[in-house]
C-alpha cells in the first residue's frame, strides 16, 4: 500500500471478484494489481469488518475514506495541540509586532517535542487559507455599477510651463456584464469625482439601482461595516439620479472585486498603449482613453462567446433606469444670518444676494449650485437668485425692499410725473416745468419730494392755486412755493405778479442799442472834426 491509491472502480471490481470466489492471484492477473497490493484490501476488509454489500453500494469518495483514513501525522497528539491552538495564534499575528517566527518560539516553549518551524509555519498557513474563503456573486442586470479610481496616474504636458500634470483615473464597471467606463480627472474630490461618475451614467445611458464606491473622502464621511455615513453631495447626487449608495465595507475590496479586475486590466489595455504618447491637454487624453475603451469592450472575452458590449447591449442596458433630463449640479450649503441691508454676504464668490426685508437679522439656509442660488427659512423657500460671480457687486430683486427704499430706487422723471399726474393737471404741469431745467437729478428729485410733502400739508384746491401762480411767475423752486402756500400769495387775485421784463429807463439801453455798431476809440467823435495825418 505504500504506492499510489487505486481507483475505487478497481477496487469495487475487486470485492466483487473475491465474492465470485476468485484468488488473490487471479484477481490480480484480471485487474493488473499486484498480488500483495490485492491482499492488502482483502485484509483491510477482514480487519475492519465491513459488510461487501455496504461498501459496493458506496460512492467513491465514502469508499476512499474506508479504506484510506488519512495521514497518521494528523492523529498525533502534537497536532491536536498545535490544532488547539492555531485560533490564538491567528488573532496574535493581528497584534502589533506579532510575527510567525515569534509564535513559533513560545509554541516550542510550551511544547518542546512540537513541530518545527517551517512546519509550523505550513498548518497555520492552511489554518489562514481555510478562514479566507470566496463567495461567488451572482450579479442581475442593471443592478449595481462598481467604481473606483486606479492607483496609477496618467499625464498631460502643460504647454505654458512645459510640466507634467498627473491625472486621476476614474473607473466603473458593470458586473453583470463586465462593461466597463474610464475617465481622466484633475483630482480625487468631490466635484471632480461626481463630475466622473455623472459622464459614466451618460455613457452608459442609464442608471443601475446601486452605486458601490469604496471608502473614498469625496463619497463618505465615515466609514462603517453596517451603516457607512455619506457626505451630503453624494446623496445629493444619488437623490438626483434616482440610485442608491453601498459603500465597500472598510479593508474589503473583494465586495467590488470585478472593479479592482478592471483597473488591472486597464494598466494593460490602456496605459500601455498609451506610454509613449504626448498629450497637451485633459480633452486629448481622455479623448485617447475613450478609443483605447472602446476597443477593451469590444474585445472577446476568454471562455465567452461575446464580448462585454455585446453582453451590455444584448441584455443590461435595457434593464438600466431613465437618465434625469438635467444634469447634477454640485450642490453646496451654508447658513448665514441676513445683514441689514437685506442681503447675505456668499463668501465663496464675495457677492451679496437680496433677501426679503422683513427677514433682516434672521439666519437663513442657503444652497447653492454652480447657477443658482435658493434661500430658505424654516422650511420654505424665500428667495431664488441665478448666481453671480461678480465679486463685491448686489444682486437685488425690489420686491424684497421696503416700500421707501422700492421708491427711492426707482425715482426717475416718469414716476414723479405718474404720482403728479394722479393729483391733479397743475401739479403734473409744474413739475413738467421742473424738469425742463438743467439740474442734476438728484436736486430735481429732492425738490420734487419737498413738492410732495407740501401737497400732503395744504388743501388740494390752494396747493392747484399755488401750482398755477408759480408756474405764471416761473419760479420753481420749493422755498418760493412753500412761501407762497404759506402767505397765501396764490390765494390773493390782487396781488402783482413778478414782472419777468424791465422797466422803461432813460439809462437803460435795451436791445436796440447792440443790435447796432458801436463807436470805438478809433472812430471820430460825433459832430467834431475830421483828424487828418500831417
Amino acid at each position: 500500500m505504500a504506492g499510489k491509491p487505486k481507483r475505487m472502480s478497481q477496487i469495487k471490481q475487486l470485492i466483487r471478484l473475491y465474492q465470485s470466489g476468485n484468488g488473490i492471484k487471479t484477481i490480480a492477473r484480471i485487474l493488473g494489481m499486484s498480488k500483495n497490493t490485492v491482499r492488502s484490501y482483502l485484509k483491510k476488509m477482514a480487519e475492519g469488518g465491513f459488510n461487501t454489500e455496504e461498501l459496493l453500494r458506496q460512492d467513491d469518495p465514502l469508499l476512499e475514506k474506508s479504506f484510506h483514513a488519512g495521514n497518521p501525522a494528523y492523529k498525533a497528539d502534537k497536532f491536536e495541540y498545535l490544532k488547539s491552538r492555531l485560533d490564538y495564534y491567528e488573532k496574535e499575528l493581528k497584534r502589533t509586532g506579532v510575527t510567525k517566527q515569534l509564535l513559533w518560539q513560545e509554541y516550542i516553549e510550551s511544547d518542546p517535542t512540537g513541530y518545527s518551524y517551517p512546519q509550523f509555519n505550513y498548518h497555520l498557513r492552511q489554518q489562514l487559507v481555510s478562514r479566507k474563503g470566496s463567495m461567488v456573486m451572482e450579479h442581475t442586470a442593471g443592478d449595481k455599477l462598481y467604481i473606483d479610481f486606479s492607483g496609477k496616474k496618467l499625464h498631460y504636458i502643460d504647454r505654458s510651463t512645459g510640466e507634467l500634470v498627473a491625472c486621476e483615473v476614474f473607473v466603473a464597471c458593470l458586473p453583470f456584464s463586465d462593461y466597463a467606463f474610464a475617465l481622466a480627472v484633475p483630482s480625487q474630490q468631490t466635484p471632480d469625482f461626481l463630475y466622473a461618475l455623472s459622464c459614466c451614467l451618460e455613457a452608459i445611458g442609464g442608471v443601475p439601482k446601486a452605486i458601490v464606491p469604496d471608502n473614498l473622502k469625496a463619497a463618505v464621511t465615515r466609514a462603517d461595516k453596517y451603516e457607512p455615513l455619506l457626505n451630503q453631495s453624494m446623496e445629493d447626487f444619488a437623490n438626483h439620479y434616482g440610485t442608491a449608495v453601498v459603500p465597500a465595507r472598510a479593508g474589503r475590496p473583494k465586495d467590488k472585486s470585478l472593479v479592482e479586475n478592471q483597473v488591472k486590466m486597464i494598466y494593460t489595455r490602456v496605459f500601455a498603449p498609451l506610454r509613449d504618447r504626448q498629450f497637451f491637454d485633459i480633452h486629448s487624453l481622455n479623448e485617447a482613453i475613450k478609443t483605447c475603451m472602446l476597443k477593451h469592450n469590444q474585445t472577446r472575452m476568454q471562455q465567452k462567446p461575446y464580448c462585454r458590449e455585446e453582453r451590455f447591449l444584448s441584455a443590461e442596458k435595457s434593464t438600466l433606469g431613465e437618465l434625469p433630463r438635467e444634469r447634477f449640479e454640485l450642490k453646496y450649503y451654508a447658513e448665514l444670518k441676513v445683514g441689514e441691508n437685506g442681503h447675505i454676504y456668499l463668501q465663496r464668490n464675495k457677492h451679496y444676494y437680496s433677501v426679503p426685508f422683513v427677514y433682516i437679522g434672521t439666519r437663513v439656509k442657503i444652497i447653492y449650485t454652480r447657477s443658482m442660488v435658493s434661500i430658505y427659512c424654516q422650511g420654505k423657500q424665500i428667495a431664488t437668485h441665478i448666481r453671480s460671480y461678480q465679486e463685491n457687486t448686489y444682486t437685488t430683486v425690489a420686491e424684497h425692499l421696503k416700500s421707501e427704499h422700492q421708491a427711492y430706487k426707482n425715482r426717475s422723471h416718469g414716476t414723479y410725473l405718474t404720482r403728479a399726474k394722479a393729483h391733479s393737471a397743475e401739479f403734473a404741469e409744474l413739475l413738467e416745468a421742473l424738469f425742463e431745467h438743467a439740474r442734476y437729478p438728484e436736486q430735481l428729485f429732492r425738490t420734487c419730494d419737498g413738492l410732495f410733502r407740501l401737497k400732503r400739508d395744504f388743501p388740494t384746491e390752494e396747493f392747484d392755486r399755488a401750482c398755477k401762480y408759480v408756474l405764471k411767475n416761473k419760479l420753481y423752486t420749493y422755498y418760493y412755493f412753500r412761501n407762497v402756500l404759506e402767505n397765501g400769495t396764490a390765494n390773493n387775485q390782487e396781488e402783482t405778479p413778478v414782472k419777468s421784463s424791465l422797466p422803461d429807463h432813460a439809462n437803460i439801453r435795451g436791445r436796440a442799442y447792440y443790435a447796432g455798431s458801436q463807436p470805438t476809440l478809433f472812430d471820430p467823435p460825433s459832430g467834431g472834426p475830421e483828424m487828418r495825418p500831417e
